[in-house]
């Protein structure tokens, strides 16, 4: 799952990327609203965090923007404590859920997670199909009810494609939600991961049809 984080406080945009990254997710960051606007308007991300107070162009008028041109990505903002009123404007604009500063990085993550489930139309953390068991809340994985071992990017196509079942996902789409901007988008890695998920978790959990993806679907 990949995701765009729009804060211009450098320590606060690292520590939530690293957090991020921790669990298994491709993170952009950048520092103003212009860059946001821009990012959010022309790459897939799965979710935005956005700060209201950016400078160049502030978050409302992004999120305003975003939402006037139908970008559906969910939108985390993130306001000063006292900042109510922001609040408001930020949900009115188009918002999904926002946290106040200071926070609790646990909390963010749990937020974003139920804003990824949300966006699934998934209401359980624990995505099931057959015998393999996904934990989104700590990317556990199960297979027979034994833990499975994956890479760091076998993690992010299964997420992936959990958060996406029941629908064919093409290796392009795959490869733009598993790599950060700056990443290396090649395509054609995507059926080596797949085929080592098959390997460890079984031949039938995913799905395939030449030239158009892969796919899982949910018991």
């Amino acid at each position: 799952m990949r995701i765009l984080i729009a804060e211009d406080d450098a320590a606060l945009s690292q520590q939530i990327k690293g957090a991020l990254a921790d669990e298994g997710r491709a993170v952009d960051t950048v520092a103003n609203g212009e860059d946001a606007l821009f990012l959010g308007s022309t790459e897939p991300y799965d979710l935005v965090v956005l700060d209201i107070g950016l400078p160049e162009r502030d978050g409302i008028s992004v999120l305003k923007e975003w939402r006037k041109n139908d970008v559906t990505t969910p939108v985390l903002i993130l306001t000063a404590r006292d900042g109510w009123s922001e609040r408001v404007d930020g949900l009115d604009a188009g918002a999904d859920d926002y946290m106040t500063k200071p926070f609790h990085m646990p909390e963010l993550s749990a937020r974003i997670r139920a804003m990824l489930r949300r966006q699934a139309g998934q209401l359980n953390p624990v995505f099931q199909c057959g015998p393999v068991f996904f934990d989104s809340r700590n990317n556990k994985v199960l297979n027979n009810g034994m833990p499975i071992p994956l890479t760091a990017q076998e993690l992010s196509v299964l997420s992936y494609l959990f958060h996406n079942a029941g629908r064919m996902v093409t290796r392009t789409e795959l490869s733009e939600h598993i790599y950060a901007y700056d990443g290396d988008r090649d395509s054609n890695t995507i059926a080596v991961f797949v085929n080592r998920l098959r390997k460890k978790l079984g031949k039938d959990l995913i799905s395939s049809a030449r030239g158009q993806g892969y796919q899982i679907d949910l018991d």
